[in-house]
């Protein structure tokens, strides 16, 4: 496994959205995703940044249920 892409917000919501994602609201700097399965909502939240540190990219897969490799065919 390699490290992490240093990628700017845009790019990581977009690859989110790919797999289901949606945007329900923004609050300053903070950006807030669902997904609905079929047994719970999954929720998360991106930080408005460019770049997101590769640690917080790291913790959002993870919430998001993704592997990296799986990210990266995303992008």
């Amino acid at each position: 496994m390699t490290r992490l892409p240093s990628l700017g917000y845009e790019r990581v919501i977009k690859a989110l959205q790919r797999v289901g994602w949606v945007i329900i609201r923004q609050r300053g700097s903070h950006i807030r995703l669902h997904k609905h399965t079929r047994v719970e909502v999954l929720k998360l939240t991106v930080p408005a940044h460019s770049p997101i540190k590769r640690s917080t990219l790291a913790h959002i897969l993870k919430q998001a249920r993704i592997t990296q490799d799986e990210f990266e065919s995303l992008l």
